[in-house]
């Protein structure tokens, strides 16, 4: 058996050697729990929050625009 061999060998009982133990059952457990709890929570995902601070950084600079055009009337009506 060549080294490369070997090692997948190994790699491949030591995932087998995992899958058996409690603590990957543990993990099963715990992911499916905290999924439940995600989801009771109406929690959004990574997208929709990036696609909201997307919209809200458009949303502050269109302010800031109209900011410094209501200041420019302003000053011009004075």
């Amino acid at each position: 058996m060549n080294p490369s061999e070997l090692i997948d060998d190994i790699v491949r009982r030591l995932g087998e050697l995992k899958a058996k133990t409690p603590a990957a059952d543990f993990e099963k457990n715990a992911r499916a729990l905290m999924s439940s709890l995600f989801a009771r929570m109406n929690l959004v995902t990574r997208e929709e929050f990036d696609a909201q601070v997307k919209v809200l950084a458009r949303t502050r600079e269109k302010l800031m625009e109209l900011e410094a055009r209501l200041a420019e009337r302003d000053k011009a009506g004075r």
